[in-house]
Order: C-alpha cells, then structure tokens, then sequence
C-alpha cells in the first residue's frame, strides 16, 4: 500500500509519503537545497515497502509541507520530534540524508531509546566545515541571487545537469527521471526559500558550520550505518569514515562511482546497502579501510 498523509506538528502541516502495511516502521528523511521526500527518497520508499512500514516526510517549507520553522538542525530535530509523536510505534529506525542525516543523528542522541537503528548518507553534522560553506555563506547574502539561480538553472535538462555537476560523480549519466525531477524542484516558486534560512543559520563567514557532532559520537546508542559516495564533492568522505570509529556500534560503506546523491545516483546500490542494516534483516560485516585508502584523513579534524 502506498500513499500520502498530513501530521501536525506544531504550526506546521507534515506533508508525507507512506508505503508498505507491515514489519518495522522506517522514517526517512531528505536534505536541503532542491530537496524533498520524492526527490531524493523515488525509488527507496518502494524498495523498502515490501519488509517495512515507511514513511518519508517533507520539512517545513519543502515539498507539500507548510508552516514556519527556524530552519536549524535543532528546529528540525523537534519538528520530527512532534512528527514520531503521530505515529503508533515506540520506536522507529531513522534513515536521513545530508542535512536530515544530521537531524536524525540529533535525534538519537537526544532519543537513543526511541531509534532502532540509524543509516546516516553523506550527512551533515560530522565535522566542523563544509568545502563550499563560506560560498554559499557569501550568496545567500546576495538578494535575489537565489531565485535568479533557480531561474537559470531550469533553462533545459542540460542547465540541470550542471547544476547538479558539483552534487554528483557523473552529472551526464544520470537517469532522465532524476533530472526531470531537480527540474520540477528549480521551477516550483519559493522552493529556495527555507534552505537560504538554513544557509544563514547553519553557516558562518569564518567557514564553520553551526551543528557538528563530533564529540558526542561515542554516546551514540543506536547501531548506526554510514553510507557515502566515494567522490562526493559536497560532504568530506573522511566525515562517515572517522564517524564510524568513533560511534560504538558503526560500520562504513563507501559507495564507488557516486558522488553526494546516493540514492538516486546508485538507487539498486544504496537500496542493497540499506536493506541489509535494518531491522529484521542480516546485518553486513564491517568494511574496513586502510588508512592508506582514507586520503587526507590526517586533516579529517575540520
């Protein structure tokens, strides 16, 4: 079964796709930017649906959701907060990407006992700097830069395509379904707007971003995946590598040929990689990787 519901948290109207009658309940969570429950989570709701009850949300102010949040990871953390509350479970596993990675890691930190397990793709929260951070810091300060952004970047597939050219590995290779649906993000009005907040809230002009949990990892009390794109270009792979060691029970897959998108970049890949780590499934042994495989992790501090 499949389908669409609303929760109210708050002020706001949780907007959320809902797949599968049976097994354990999974929440998944999207990222910033030109996100929301469909783009990034297509072909993962279905694949999940089989074994497990899922519910894939769209934050305040993306997708179909409405309302006004502060636009911070702790803001986040509480809308899905109120959101589990809707739900009949005790407790779910959370599986969010980027910034909804870092949202669910706040979660369970603060909730270990309601959170089965935890799969974190490429996600925020794991360092101190983000590559691009005083970038984008610098343009969210430029009025109008967004939108005229939006604007351009919706021209064709092709001007997609290179807007996309610095989140994933193979811009040009990616599926046409993938694109059409950035495309359909780029061209809906005002669906910059609660991640230019976010922007201003989360980055600073110094480079340093304002949620990063670093410290708290060997706290975590939940098993706990980290799955990443081997070149992804937006969030440092050593960021899941040395988060992995430092949470208890952690394990690390590096996706090849895939950059920051691994969902819809690699979807049979990351889907497989998933699958095993949940609940009610064989869990995957530890991969290991050898220091010398882990370029720069020297300088992984930041």
């Amino acid at each position: 079964m499949t389908g669409t519901g609303v929760a109210t948290v708050g002020n706001c109207r949780i907007a959320y796709r809902r797949a599968g009658t049976d097994g354990p309940p999974v929440v998944l969570l999207h990222g910033a930017g030109i996100d929301d429950a469909t783009v990034s989570w297509r072909h993962t709701v279905d694949a999940l649906a089989e074994e497990y009850r899922v519910y894939a949300l769209d934050w305040p102010e993306y997708g179909n959701s409405t309302g006004s949040v502060e636009h911070t990871i702790d803001a986040y953390v509480d809308v899905l907060d109120g959101f589990l509350a809707t739900l009949p479970y005790d407790s779910v596993s959370l599986v969010g990407i980027s910034m909804g990675g870092g949202a669910a890691l706040g979660y369970a930190l603060a909730s270990p006992g309601r959170v089965d397990r935890l799969a974190l793709v490429s996600s925020y929260g794991l360092g101190e700097r983000l590559p691009e951070a005083l970038t984008w810091k610098h343009l969210s300060q430029i009025p109008g830069a967004a939108e005229f952004g939006k604007i351009a970047a919706s021209v064709s597939n092709r001007s997609v395509r290179a807007v996309l050219d610095g989140l994933v590995a193979d811009a040009d290779n990616l599926p046409r379904e993938f694109v059409d649906d950035v495309r359909a993000k780029l061209k809906t009005p005002r669906s910059l707007q609660a991640f230019k907040q976010f922007q201003g809230n989360e980055l600073s002009f110094s480079g340093r971003v304002a949620t990063n949990f670093v410290d708290d990892l060997d706290s975590l009390a939940v098993p706990t995946a980290l799955i990443h794109g081997k070149q992804d270009p937006l969030v440092p792979v050593e960021w899941s590598i040395r988060a992995a060691r430092r949470i208890p029970d952690a394990e690390v897959d590096l996706i090849e040929d895939c950059g920051h998108w691994a969902p819809r970049e690699r979807p049979q890949r990351f889907n497989d990689a998933l699958l095993e780590r949940l609940p009610g499934r064989r869990c995957a042994p530890t991969i290991e990787y050898p220091d010398a495989e882990m370029p720069g992790l020297g300088s992984v501090g930041d």
